[in-house]
């Protein structure tokens, strides 16, 4: 029997139905321990669709893909900053970034979230590279959850949310907005390009190749078989000797079978 929502719990049969569909949806791995957490996101979803039972929430589900998508990014969390795990930036700057650099350039934020992970590189590229709008550098930023994609692009940030940017930095980069907010610059958005994708998806529409990919604290939610899958693909999208970027809980395993070598704190090279 399925409990109503004002109740907020989910029988197990429920929540191995809803585990079940983000697993095969995108790849996430919901153990047990996280029931609390799964009742409290579809309940979310269920006031907002004024359903009061799980079970008829799960049946609404039945061929609607808007409202999969829905609770998909429900059950997904969106937490980033601006140039989190900065040992990242450095390497970038410090090993890969060549300030003559002439040619094509790409890297790509794989689970950008709300832009803060594009737009620091945004600025760590022009930061190396002052002229890199004129140039052939694109960073492509991509998030399965269209509501924060739409965050992203609008490139508007309170003050907590910018707090990551140095002020020397802040003011270069972005526009104070009359009402406090941080506008991003023309600069900062002419070298990202944001798109909707599911990374779990069996086709990818971007060939590549990237010189860095950036997929950090996404993985970390994905079942071993998705991981193994998704290290073949980053592999196959990177240029030879490009690098793979991680989060800090995060390893390419098994390395040994995976085409990349350990190179720094959770960043890869193909070899």
């Amino acid at each position: 029997m399925t409990e109503t929502v004002n109740a907020m719990t989910l029988s197990d049969a429920d929540f191995r139905k809803i585990s079940a569909i983000a697993a095969h949806e995108a790849g996430l791995a919901i153990p047990e321990a996280k029931k609390s957490l799964v009742q409290s996101r579809v309940a979310r979803r269920m006031r907002a669709l004024g359903i009061d039972s799980s079970g008829a929430y799960l049946d609404s589900l039945e061929g609607d893909a808007d409202e999969t998508e829905n609770l998909i990014s429900a059950l997904t969390t969106n937490v980033s900053h601006f140039f989190r795990e900065k040992h990242h930036f450095e390497f970038l700057s410090e090993k890969i970034l060549n300030r003559s650099q002439k040619g094509r350039f790409r890297i790509w934020s794989a689970g950008c979230s709300n832009g803060q992970e594009p737009y620091s590189l945004a600025i760590q590229l022009l930061k190396e590279i002052p002229d890199a709008t004129k140039r052939d550098i694109l960073i492509l930023a991509s998030d399965i959850d269209k509501t924060v994609l739409a965050k992203a692009k609008s490139g508007v940030y309170d003050e907590n949310e910018i707090d990551g940017v140095p002020l020397d930095e802040r003011s270069k980069y972005f526009a104070k907005t009359p009402d406090g907010s941080y506008e991003a610059s023309d600069d900062l958005r002419t070298l990202v390009r944001f798109r909707q994708l599911n990374l779990n998806s069996d086709h990818w529409p971007m060939r590549g190749p990237f010189d860095v990919i950036f997929c950090r604290n996404v993985v970390i939610y994905f079942d071993d078989v998705t991981q193994t899958r998704l290290w073949s693909k980053f592999h196959a999208l990177l240029q030879q000797g490009g690098h793979l970027m991680l989060g800090h809980s995060e390893r390419v395993h098994p390395l040994a079978d995976s085409g990349f070598e350990a190179v720094g704190v959770t960043t890869y090279r193909k070899l």
